[in-house]
């Protein structure tokens, strides 16, 4: 099978995924947005998503980030990897949005550079739910002061929430850590009303646990594995080309 079959294959059966979740949930599948984190493919490969209409990418290192999106400009780029503060720059003009603000030094970076550049910048706070030692993000008990320091933004706005499920959970098992999430988010919201920060979206689900997410809010899933199964063997060097 070619590889731009293999993809339209995992394309559609996501789809469907996404549409039972959907259903189960009772919810429009519309408020559910695909990113597809092209860490596994080149930039052939990525570059056939907008015309199958996927049109938000992810990616979670910066720099890789550049390069795809220099070639694929017409998608809507979304960094949902770890930031350094001195990548901050080269990225803002890139993204949609930024999934990864896991500090108060990094939003604070983010909003200089955006001010330098008299620019908006969105971004979701993510947060380690679970507590593991080896995740970034805040801390739950985090949420007190959060409402304070966001106050001191002018350039950003934080527009949700983001977190990664525990290691080995799958769509059932890693329900609790996302309705942590929705519920941290939920409470936030209340004390930032308003304020320009609307928390409307939560970051949360990937190949292995999607469905799990949609039954608890999630509005952002970063599917990578299930989307580019079959395809770690195609080719990447080639000029992008439009599906046929």
């Amino acid at each position: 099978m070619r590889p731009l079959d293999i993809l339209k294959r995992n394309l559609e059966r996501l789809q469907e995924a996404v549409a039972s979740a959907c259903q189960q949930a009772g919810r429009d599948p519309a408020e559910v947005t695909l990113v597809a984190v092209t860490k596994s493919v080149g930039i052939e490969v990525a570059a056939w998503l907008p015309d199958l209409g996927v049109v938000n990418l992810g990616e979670s290192r910066p720099q890789e980030l550049w390069r795809k999106a220099a070639a694929i400009p017409h998608a809507r780029w979304h960094l949902v990897g770890h930031l350094q503060r001195n990548k901050v720059e080269r990225t803002l003009p890139r993204v949609v949005l930024i999934h990864s603000v896991d500090s108060e030094r990094l939003l604070q970076a983010i909003e200089q550079h955006a001010r330098n550049a008299n620019r908006g910048a969105a971004v979701l706070l993510e947060f380690n739910v679970s507590g593991e030692a080896t995740k970034h993000g805040f801390a739950p008990q985090d949420e007190g002061r959060l409402p304070d320091v966001l106050a001191g933004l002018h350039y950003v706005r934080v527009v949700g929430l983001m977190t990664i499920a525990p290691l080995g959970t799958d769509h059932e098992t890693a329900r609790p850590t996302f309705a942590r999430l929705r519920e941290l988010r939920d409470r936030l919201a209340v004390r930032l009303l308003g304020t320009p920060h609307t928390l409307h979206h939560l970051s949360m689900g990937m190949s292995g646990d999607f469905r799990g997410a949609i039954l608890e809010g999630a509005t952002l899933i970063r599917i990578g594995t299930a989307l580019f199964t079959g395809l770690s063997d195609a080719p990447t060097t080639e000029a992008p080309r439009a599906p046929t």
